[in-house]
């Protein structure tokens, strides 16, 4: 998948370069990265890209040329990828936002800076994606953060092919809890069935416990899932032992 950055920035985006699962992906010809930075294509001096907003107020905006011609050069570059502008008023992404990113051929990301974009590069702008109701400096810690989500998901990415599938939120849900060794530490113990070797037993334990968990923290995505009949009995099971714990 090729993925091409516009960004004042683009050494931002070195430490996933270098470390972790995004490098390793890189590594294996997975993903490939390219850099555009507008100020390449700034014709005033010093390569200045930001003016003053017209009816005033604080800050600056990015200029339409530079962008734009840095735009249709990764266009010229990749013309199958759409282009993504990224800001706190785009779509809010969710797991599933990624997954669907995941199977496309390539994209084109704008990491957006000052407080914002000329509202005229619209018309070259294919979609507008935001990672969480809050502002940023700019737009390259999203754009970090969609590569990450992203490029994990390609096959071959991770060590093993369940894990991008077992993630939470993969299937509208909380994942389950998590246990390694030792066995028992500060008086608390793993719980026995993980112990077990019961591979169906595991299963539904780790199944009952993911509903419950969306239950407690995250209510809201249940309204979005599809329970089976055994989904709803395991965690009708999770609630009447949690609320029991409680009265105790």
């Amino acid at each position: 998948m090729r993925f091409d950055l516009i960004s004042l920035f683009p050494a931002m985006f070195q430490s996933l370069e270098r470390e972790g699962v995004v490098a390793r992906a890189l590594a294996q010809g997975l993903a490939q990265l390219h850099y555009w930075n507008p100020r390449d294509y700034a014709q005033l001096p010093h390569r200045r890209v930001d003016d003053r907003p017209y009816g005033g107020g604080p800050g600056m905006v990015m200029q339409v040329e530079p962008l734009r011609k840095a735009i249709r050069a990764a266009r010229r570059a990749a013309p199958a990828s759409p282009v993504v502008y990224l800001s706190p008023q785009g779509q809010t992404l969710t797991q599933r936002d990624m997954q669907r990113i995941a199977r496309g051929k390539g994209w084109i990301l704008i990491a957006g800076r000052y407080e914002g974009i000329d509202e005229r590069l619209t018309a070259d702008i294919d979609e507008e994606w935001s990672i969480g109701d809050y502002v940023l400096s700019g737009g390259e810690l999203p754009a970090m953060v969609i590569l990450d989500a992203v490029i994990r998901l390609l096959p071959g990415a991770l060590g093993h092919r369940d894990s991008a599938r077992l993630d939470s939120h993969s299937e509208g849900m909380l994942d389950h809890p998590q246990y390694t060794r030792p066995p028992k530490i500060d008086g608390q113990s793993v719980p026995e069935v993980l112990l077990s070797g019961d591979h169906q037993a595991i299963a539904r334990w780790r199944r009952k416990q993911a509903l419950g968990r969306t239950w407690l923290r995250r209510p809201d995505l249940l309204q979005n899932c599809t329970l089976t009949q055994e989904d709803q009995r395991l965690l009708a099971e999770f609630i009447q032992a949690h609320t029991e714990q409680k009265q105790e």
